[in-house]
């Protein structure tokens, strides 16, 4: 091994770097636009609802451009590409955040339950992620797959989300492989934070305070998470001084996952 001092390399930028996060309406989508934000850059904001992405961009108006758009539907990564560069030049960071939970138990899943999952967490980043690679080579980009530490465990009654986002991070590892040396490609492994995402799920507020009871049993920290917590984790390894590091897959989970 060489064990000669060297210097990472670097990008000069003649303009801001340019980032694109999906899911960008609440949760953690919000906090990473507006982190990517106050770090100078321009963040596209995605997500289906304009209203909640137009309550992201009020933080930071000039930096962050809401793009309301369904990332599922037919042909929506190509054009949501198109209009990015059409609008800004260039891509250099994509954060596939957009994701929905929901499913059951085994007795209880049907198409109706499992095709949203699927479609949401793990077609799409499929579709989009391939839809910016020629821009990312371009600019040496970064992906950043948003994931769960939930699909690294035994997760009963639920088992679809995390098999959705257990596959996330094969792709994270498989990308990382086939895309370098030009693209990095890594994951943060979120545990329970405290995002809206439940709220959709269909569980009642009593089932959803028993899992939060679960999640706070399991966690060391003994706290639930802030979404600004995990996108601290996404903007730190998005960052050019993290140019040594694909295929990885970091937790943010406060301490779930060795418990």
């Amino acid at each position: 091994m060489d064990t000669t001092a060297t210097t990472p390399p670097t990008t000069a930028l003649d303009s801001p770097r340019v980032v694109l996060v999906t899911g960008a309406g609440t949760g953690i989508g919000r906090a990473t636009a507006r982190a990517f934000a106050r770090q100078g850059a321009t963040v596209v904001a995605v997500g289906r609802r304009p209203g909640p992405l137009r309550e992201t961009a009020a933080e930071a108006p000039d930096s962050i451009h809401p793009h309301p758009a369904d990332i599922t539907a037919e042909g929506a990564p190509e054009e949501l590409v198109r209009a990015v560069l059409a609008a800004h030049g260039r891509l250099d960071v994509l954060v596939n955040n957009a994701g929905i939970a929901g499913g059951g138990p085994l007795g209880t899943l049907d198409r109706a339950r499992i095709t949203p999952l699927l479609e949401t967490n793990l077609i799409a980043p499929v579709l989009l992620t391939q839809a910016v690679v020629p821009a990312l080579r371009s600019s040496g980009g970064t992906v950043v797959n948003v994931t769960t530490t939930i699909g690294q465990r035994g997760w009963p009654n639920s088992s679809v989300y995390p098999a959705t986002k257990s596959a996330l991070e094969t792709l994270t590892r498989c990308w990382a492989v086939e895309l370098a040396p030009d693209v990095r490609v890594v994951a943060v492994a979120p545990g329970a934070i405290e995002t809206p995402i439940a709220d959709h799920t269909g569980l009642t507020p009593q089932q959803r305070q028993a899992v939060r009871a679960w999640q706070l049993a399991h966690t060391p920290l003994g706290r639930i998470g802030r979404p600004e917590e995990v996108a601290w984790a996404i903007t730190a390894l998005a960052a050019p001084d993290a140019a040594f590091l694909t295929g990885t897959v970091l937790p943010v989970d406060g301490g779930a996952l060795v418990a």
